[in-house]
């Protein structure tokens, strides 16, 4: 196991630093790189991704090649326009609700990406759950036209609510990726769109067997990892059925550095299907100490030994 710690180009999502750890296996390296609020049982799911990555790799792909968007952090307008403008992607995913902003920020940094895109360019919002339904409905009628709204408000119940009063298709994140029984989001009429990361669903296999379940279209994204972690995302991408979005794995560019020499960036919003090599070099230039990441991965290995990630199961 080796741990890493990586400088973020900006505060996402409270993070300053992308801290994990890679694992390797006979299959390659597998990332480990769940939040810092997150608990064993949580990370459980997270260390079974980066033992399928290392132990036994992904299923075929039936892509080569995987459309993504730009993340946009809850940045001023003219960096925000900056950003999109300088990506080459035509969709922007567009944080919102940040912690001590106003509406009146969102609004104007998602008009800033709209004008940097152009027309025919395609604006989704994601609030991380962080609205109340009459905020969400008074906000989202306030953006105009988006491609869709994710985890605009934090349960299930909430994001039906909006989902019926508003124009805006709702997509779930964290109902999804944080519940005991991501398929729960069907039953609930809650979303039109399912966003699903590998990591936080326990592997490729795991993730493919709620799409399948939930039956609804499928974003793949990110959880801000290194090409490590990122190549699991474009091999759910790759092998699923179907691909009717831009997937949010685009996510590099928040880093600083990386610990592979060939990055998986995009180019003119798309990223090739393929599963870098580890760079030695490039690790040295951010590895620390991995003592604390043993100590949680043998807690998330604990947990994982109790009730194991099956394709298929309620998670």
């Amino acid at each position: 196991m080796r741990a890493f710690a990586i400088p973020m180009r900006t505060r996402f999502r409270g993070v300053t630093r992308r801290e994990g750890a890679l694992v390797r296996g006979p299959a390659g390296w597998g990332e480990f790189s769940p939040f810092p609020e997150y608990g064993p049982a949580e990370s459980a799911r997270w260390l079974a991704a980066a033992y399928e990555a290392a132990d036994e790799g992904w299923p075929a792909p039936l892509r080569t090649h995987i459309p993504v968007n730009v993340t946009v952090p809850a940045v001023g307008p003219e960096a925000a326009h900056a950003i999109a403008a300088g990506s080459g992607c035509r969709t922007a995913k567009v944080k919102v609700a940040e912690p001590g902003q106003s509406e009146a920020d969102d609004l104007a940094r998602v008009e800033a990406v709209r004008d940097a895109l152009g027309p025919g360019g395609r604006v989704r919002v994601d609030a991380n759950g962080a609205w109340d339904t009459a905020t969400a409905i008074r906000v989202l009628r306030a953006l105009g036209e988006l491609e869709y709204a994710e985890q605009p408000c934090a349960t299930l119940d909430e994001l039906a609510e909006v989902r019926r009063r508003v124009d805006v298709p709702i997509a779930a994140d964290e109902s999804i990726r944080r519940a005991e029984d991501p398929l729960r989001v069907r039953a609930a009429d809650a979303a039109d769109v399912v966003v699903l990361k590998v990591q936080p669903l326990g592997g490729v296999r795991a993730a493919l067997a709620v799409a399948e379940a939930c039956g609804l279209p499928v974003v793949v994204s990110s959880a801000v990892e290194t090409s490590v972690g990122l190549a699991a995302g474009l091999a759910l991408a790759a092998a699923l059925p179907e691909l009717p979005y831009a997937c949010g794995l685009g996510t590099l560019s928040l880093l600083e550095g990386d610990v592979v020499r060939d990055p998986l960036a995009a180019v003119d919003g798309v990223i090739e299907v393929r599963r870098p090599k580890l760079d030695e070099e490039a690790l040295a230039r951010y590895e620390v100490d991995g003592g604390g990441w043993r100590k949680r991965a043998a807690e998330a290995r604990a947990e994982l030994d109790a009730r194991p990630v099956t394709p298929g199961a309620a998670l």
